[in-house]
């Protein structure tokens, strides 16, 4: 183990950690070279084992022994000296800066899935990693997003999606007829006139189920509406007219991830 000690701001190779916007870390014009930043031993672990390559470590001396057996860069120091260099405190004690990895394509991603999640523009960093957990724990087969939405590969987004961004496949979804080419009906939560609950007899027989669901303010656009084969709300009682995006989606996907008969 490489184990350097800092105790400055100013060496290039602590910038991801210390610098670099979420927006640079992505580096758009050279995807290729794209990192990410990931929080806590737990999803580190999830995120190695699910292929994920590590550039360096940044960590608390007392979580040295806690580390992985991996040939890179381990840089160290207290509590006081990573909270000045990062800016907030690191509340699981280690960092581990990571190579993005190549997002498949749409089709790859929807090839023998049956029940997929769709984000639209949902930009909180904590909803998008939730609906990720709610997704690979609630039987999703695949997740995809809008460019208008947060990057699920945000440390916030990593840590609070407790690693399941590295078990669920996904990747951004440019236009939604590539839903309907892949004979997907898209099933979109809203409130409208065509609303109907997420238990409809109607909704049990789909067989290739896209689910869409969309930010709590603006809601979802007309255009997707109207290229939606269904519209799905969840019954509220008490004067209440919605749930959180993320609870929505967990209580969706338990309801709607259920295969018609003859596919469990």
């Amino acid at each position: 183990m490489n184990v350097i000690g800092i105790d400055r701001l100013d060496a290039p190779q602590l910038a991801p950690y210390a610098k670099l916007t979420e927006r640079q870390l992505q580096n758009l014009l050279h995807p290729e070279k794209g990192l990410f930043i990931c929080e806590s031993m737990k999803v580190i672990r999830v995120a190695l084992e699910r292929g994920m390559v590590p550039v360096s470590f940044l960590c608390e001396k007392k979580f040295l022994d806690t580390l992985p057996d991996v040939d890179v860069p381990v840089y160290t120091a207290s509590r006081e000296v990573l909270k000045g260099l990062t800016g907030y405190e690191l509340s699981r004690g280690v960092l581990c800066c990571m190579h993005r990895p190549q997002l498949p394509a749409v089709v790859e991603v929807l090839r023998g899935a049956h029940r997929v999640a769709v984000i639209d523009s949902v930009v909180n960093s904590e909803n998008t990693g939730a609906i990720f957990r709610a997704a690979a724990s609630l039987g999703m087969d695949a997740v995809l997003l809008t460019r208008t939405c947060c990057d699920p590969l945000n440390r916030r987004a990593c840590r609070v999606s407790m690693g399941t961004v590295f078990q669920l496949p996904w990747t951004f979804l440019d236009s939604y007829s590539q839903l309907k080419e892949c004979g997907f009906s898209i099933v979109s939560l809203a409130l409208t006139d065509r609303s109907v609950p997420i238990d409809a007899p109607e909704l049990k027989s789909v067989d290739r189920m896209a689910i869409v669901m969309g930010t709590e303010g603006d809601g979802l656009s007309d255009e997707v509406l109207r290229l939606s084969a269904h519209v799905a709300r969840i019954p509220m009682q008490r004067g209440v007219d919605s749930l959180n995006v993320a609870a929505a989606a967990a209580v969706a996907f338990w309801e709607l991830g259920k295969l018609p008969a003859g596919r469990e």
